[in-house]
């Protein structure tokens, strides 16, 4: 076999041990099919079966026959679907995150539908498309509105700006003023030849880009990335990627990878969203995915948002991303609304706000939101006022209506003849008021008035014109053709309640995308809240909020301050894994590791807080402990890898997106 051309391959497998490169002979029958990026099948001795890899790299090895090689059985596809770049990036990203790229390509890369890609196979190429001189004129004219932001998008910076917080009409109907912003700049970059991915946190997001740029190019210049697809559209779409022509792909979390030609802007809209934080291990944050991906293709690279993310700010600062000013600030008008002297203590909406609200609904939709759905998220015992639990799990008990038995909200089980153990009552106050109970209360103050509810039960994509109470969750909130004539922020001080770390500024987030959706000079009413998270949506200045809790978690050592790895399994291999971990990273101090302390049943968990400079060592050393821990489990269950094997012992996610006080 002297000469024999040898493939490399990346076995996909979620087991870690297997997440490095496995060398293969190139069997004579597949010399002309085997090519970097195509899906083989390969034959796992270990495992005694054949699985599924990508072919990395293709090489002619003149010293085969010192070392016998396994052959390729056989070549799934001729389609090249992982490219260099892309496998580079998922490397990356994986050892950033002490996880393995297969996990990642899995995300990316759909699963092969025969048919969708034999017409791809049988039609022409896809052909450059073209942007009208009025349409590049206008992204200009968009662009321009923030002086530099054009030049420095050619140029490939990375970029952050504050997105307008207001409405823009187009022939398809509105947008936000942030879809209006991120179409022109993708159009002004596919102009010059370049491809743009757009990456949003939810579906509603991913139909305003594509309204927005309806009216700018045709649409097959435009390629959706989105997991809801069918399988078939999902898999053309990602065919239309791997041509050479340019196009602007719009997607979720996982389009940061998109593997598109010439790319020249990643752009990412509200990185704060916990939708673009990938749950999946190994848990890279779109955001990261997109820093990542800007330094290896050297793309510009663009966030956007009502609110600005301490993860960004600190960028910033470090003069890593540069701040982009608009020529001109437009702010919508906020109101700090407390209740007034005669009002009863503890009023849910204070006078000032529902005048506003009334006045505003002879005009048009008024917009309140609120903390929570349901009736009655929260019940308490009408005599000692203690939360009302589960008799059977500790669940808190939740009623769906008035009147109706509780339930429990972990294990949905009725609490009939329910008894408090505290001090003995059979009777249960409502503590709270979600979506629906909302609703009905407002429903009466304003007869004849439409109610509509959105949350996650009720979705509502848009809503009219006309007069109407639009009840919405964070993150639930509907645009309004011309923009909301009030919005009424309630549940502020329960929002703040919470033990999350970021719950400042992921509040203002919430509110600054909710007032984001008021119509022009009218009012947003938040009701209850005082402090520098108030006055920070009162004065439009987000920003200068995320850069006071930066200063604040600096010697607290907090993220984004510094990097923060959970590192989860049973005691020993935890206690394993930290020991390495130490020996691994002397610059790890006493007080880098938190722990490890008892988590769930029989599971313990250590928290790893350090410094970016050391952080491909500590990523290092924890993925060699997964590695280690994976092969004892193994030999200890005398099972042999393969595609599905025992579940891992110890699990890392790094740098977490929620971290609870």
């Amino acid at each position: 076999m002297s000469g024999a051309r040898v493939a490399r391959v990346l076995i996909d497998s979620p087991l870690p041990q297997l997440d490095r490169l496995f060398d293969y002979a190139v069997p004579e029958a597949f010399a002309g099919e085997v090519a970097p990026g195509v899906r083989v099948k390969v034959p796992l001795r270990s495992a005694g079966r054949v699985v599924d890899a990508y072919v990395v790299e293709v090489d002619d090895e003149p010293d085969v026959a010192e070392r016998p090689l396994s052959d390729i059985d056989a070549v799934v596809s001729p389609v090249p679907v992982l490219p260099a770049a892309l496998y580079r990036l998922a490397r990356r990203a994986a050892d950033r995150a002490a996880g393995s790229a297969p996990d990642i390509l899995r995300l990316v890369i759909p699963k092969r539908m025969v048919r969708a890609e034999k017409v791809w196979l049988a039609s022409e190429r896809a052909v450059a498309p073209e942007v009208s001189p009025d349409a590049e004129s206008r992204a200009r004219a968009t662009l321009d509105r923030f002086p530099g932001l054009a030049a420095a998008l050619r140029d490939g910076e990375r970029l952050a700006v504050d997105a307008p917080p207001h409405q823009v009409p187009t022939p398809s109907g509105d947008v936000g003023g942030w879809a209006d912003l991120l179409a022109a700049a993708a159009v002004d970059t596919l102009a010059a030849g370049r491809s743009a991915v757009v990456v949003v946190p939810d579906h509603r997001d991913q139909a305003q880009i594509e309204r927005a740029l309806a009216s700018r190019v045709d649409a097959a210049a435009v390629v959706r990335d989105d997991a809801r697809q069918p399988g078939p559209a999902r898999y053309a779409g990602f065919l239309r990627m791997l041509s050479d022509a340019p196009c602007i792909v719009v997607g979720n979390r996982s389009a940061v990878y998109a593997p598109v030609h010439r790319i020249g802007l990643v752009a990412v809209w509200d990185d704060g969203d916990p939708l673009l934080a990938e749950p999946l291990s190994p848990g890279v944050h779109a955001r990261d995915a997109a820093l990542i991906r800007q330094e290896i293709d050297g793309c510009a690279l663009l966030f956007a948002g009502h609110s600005r993310t301490t993860d960004v700010e600190r960028l910033v600062q470090l003069g890593f991303v540069r701040d982009i000013p608009a020529s001109r600030r437009r702010s919508p008008r906020i109101v700090l609304s407390a209740t007034q002297e005669g009002e009863r203590r503890g009023v849910r909406i204070p006078s000032s706000a529902f005048r506003a609200a009334s006045d505003a609904l002879a005009h048009g939709p008024v917009l309140v939101q609120v903390a929570r759905p349901g009736y009655a998220p929260v019940l308490v015992c009408a005599e000692c006022r203690r939360p009302a639990r589960c008799r059977h799990c500790e669940g808190p008990l939740h009623a769906r209506s008035v009147g109706a038995v509780p339930e429990c909200s972990w294990c949905a089980r009725q609490a009939r003849a329910w008894t408090c153990v505290h001090c003995g009552s059979e009777k249960v106050r409502l503590a709270s008021s979600g979506s629906e109970r909302t609703a009905e209360e407002l429903g009466r103050a304003f007869p004849g008035i439409r109610v509509v509810i959105s949350d996650g039960r009720h979705v509502v994509e848009e809503v009219a014109a006309a007069p109407a109470l639009v009840i919405a969750t964070r993150g639930a909130e509907p645009p309004a053709e011309g923009g909301y004539r009030a919005v009424v922020l309630l549940d502020g001080e329960r929002m703040l309640l919470s033990d999350d770390l970021r719950i400042g500024e992921a509040a203002l987030r919430w509110w600054s995308n909710a007032a984001a959706l008021a119509a022009p000079d009218a009012p947003v009413h938040l009701v209850g809240v005082t402090g520098a998270v108030a006055r920070a949506l009162a004065t439009w200045s987000q920003a200068a909020y995320a850069r006071s809790e930066l200063a604040a978690r600096a010697p607290l050592r907090m993220p984004p301050a510094v990097r923060v790895a959970a590192v989860d399994g049973d005691a020993q291999s935890v206690e394993a894994a930290v020991t390495a971990l130490r020996q691994a990273v002397p610059a790890l101090d006493d007080e880098s590791v938190l722990g490890p302390a008892p988590r769930g049943e029989g599971g313990m968990r250590a928290l790893v807080r350090f410094d970016y400079r050391v952080g491909a060592d500590v990523s290092e050393s924890l993925r060699s402990s997964v590695v280690a821990a994976a092969l004892r489990t193994r030999r200890a269950r005398g099972r042999a890898p393969a595609s599905g094997g025992a579940p891992p012992t110890l699990r890392v996610r790094v740098d977490l997106p929620d971290l609870d006080l």
